[in-house]
């Protein structure tokens, strides 16, 4: 994707689109759409009078110039009160007029930047949005169709007009939101990808390939490695897969010392039958995306990565399928974790807190100061919460604020759900372990949260249950339905902004 930058917006400039932010305000145009008004013989004012080009917030209106500018098209992005704008607003905003730029099959639109600035998003902020959405909007998953022998069109090229920024900053900004936006359809496209494309050693492979171009430190663990480390949780989802596991870590230093550290981890199970616990024939399909975690965590080190936060990261990833077999573990099986703790297996489709169980005590063994856990974990959080939150659990309050800053932020919301020591003491209730792992469907998500807070113990930590939020069953401004890539900006921006805590 090339982005280009001008500094004057002229009626003579030719493209083949050209977006325009319209606020709810005077009758009359300024500037330099005056001057495109003036071309139009004052048209472009009637058709705002009457109401065929609308200002109502994300209100699109398309007018073509029939030769009278440069521009073949314009699209009018309705935005509503200047004073009301909101960032995540626009970015919306800019999302929807990008799809509508793409159906229309372009190779090259022009966003007039400064009509879209405000006292509380000033041209900085624009330019950021116009990136990451441009990014977002535009992802589409090719599938496994055959391929049409119809040439595709799409927008390779974004002309940028603003006056008000200097260029330098202009650019870095538009390409600091683009690289969120990438990153988060890195993520989208693993958690799309089948299951028997993405298996474990896949993931890793990608993991691999991604601490190569960035220079991440990578460590990947095969099965005889997991073994020796203890790591019987991890192991025990594993027992039914011919496909080996493979616990994963990459390691970002941002600064001098390996000191306050943060630890990701991200759930990467690549297809979940739910094993013994065998899920319906309705609730198995789409399991191929049980590893949304996963993929958000690496995208968000692809996005740290590409700006290189002064920050100390390390992301680990446990990875397996929980399939069924002669050797699968089964209800009733007693594991031993890789922290010493004895878990009774009431479920084996309560897989996901097995294997996080035993990567947040590796990610504390590689010296995390701080954890943030990602997992599609639970069936309960998207009945207490919908399919457009996220629950989030903590044992530490600032450092969920800053979690839950970075998710607003991001346009990723959140909601906390409790941990009170009932439901610890639910998951600690075992006649024969020092824990179960399914302590019964009351409060699942709250229980299931709290298994993984036993292995976090003393350390800061977060937890966030995406499996409402990590796929979309439908279309929205700022993506295709399918996987969304949720938490991956969230993350990321958690990282950037980190501060450590007292």
């Amino acid at each position: 994707m090339l982005f280009e930058f001008e500094r004057e917006l002229s009626s003579a400039a030719t493209h083949e689109g050209l977006i325009i932010g319209l606020f709810d305000k005077p009758e009359k145009f300024s500037g330099p759409l005056a001057k495109l008004d003036e071309s139009f013989d004052g048209q472009l004012t009637q058709l705002v009078k009457s109401g065929d080009v609308s200002a109502k917030l994300k209100r699109i209106s398309k007018v073509h110039s029939l030769g009278k500018i440069g521009s073949k098209r314009i699209w009018f992005v309705g935005l509503g009160k200047e004073k009301e704008l909101t960032f995540d607003q626009l970015r919306n905003a800019f999302g929807k007029v990008f799809k509508e730029v793409n159906r229309s099959k372009l190779n090259e639109a022009a966003v007039y930047l400064d009509s879209f600035v405000t006292e509380k998003v000033d041209g900085l902020d624009v330019a950021h949005a116009v990136g990451e959405a441009f990014a977002l909007a535009s992802y589409h998953f090719e599938g496994y169709r055959q391929k049409s022998n119809e040439p595709e069109r799409k927008v390779e090229t974004l002309t940028i007009y603003n006056e008000s920024v200097e260029e330098e900053d202009l650019r870095a900004s538009v390409m600091v939101g683009y690289a969120f936006g990438t990153g988060t359809n890195s993520a989208r496209s693993l958690v799309n990808t089948p299951g028997n494309l993405l298996t474990a050693t896949d993931l890793a492979n990608y993991a691999a390939d991604l601490g190569a171009k960035y220079q991440f430190e990578v460590e990947v663990l095969d099965k005889p490695e997991i073994e020796k480390l203890g790591m019987g949780a991890f192991l025990a989802v594993n027992q039914g897969s011919i496909e080996p596991p493979k616990m994963i870590v990459l390691k970002y230093q941002g600064k001098e010392d390996w000191t306050d550290v943060i630890g990701l981890v991200g759930k990467g199970i690549t297809f979940d039958t739910g094993g013994y616990s065998i899920k319906t024939k309705a609730g198995i399909v789409g399991m191929k995306t049980d590893m949304g975690g996963a993929a958000a965590v690496l995208g968000a080190m692809e996005i740290i990565g590409e700006l290189r936060p002064e920050q100390n990261v390390v992301a680990v990833i446990p990875s397996t399928d929980n399939m069924i077999s002669g050797n699968a573990f089964k209800p009733d099986d007693v594991i031993t974790s890789m922290s010493g703790k004895t878990i009774e297996v009431l479920n084996t489709d309560a897989e996901g807190r097995l294997v996080l169980s035993d990567a947040i005590t590796y990610a504390k063994h590689h010296g995390a100061n701080y954890l943030v856990d990602v997992a599609t974990l639970t069936g309960g959080v998207i009945t207490a919460l919908g399919v457009h939150t996220t629950g989030a659990m903590t044992n530490n309050e600032p450092l969920y604020e800053q979690v839950l800053e970075a998710s607003i932020e991001a346009g990723e919301q959140m909601w906390q759900l409790p941990l009170f020591e009932s439901e610890k003491e639910r998951v600690r209730n075992s006649p024969v372990a020092d824990l179960n792992n399914s302590p019964g469907s009351e409060g699942h998500a709250i229980v299931a949260g709290a298994f993984i807070g036993e292995f976090a113990e003393g350390t800061p930590w977060v937890h966030l249950d995406i499996a409402g939020t990590a796929t979309s069953k439908k279309e929205y401004d700022l993506g295709p339905a399918g996987a969304t890539g949720v938490m991956t900006r969230t993350l990321a921006l958690f990282v950037e902004r980190f501060e450590p805590l007292n």
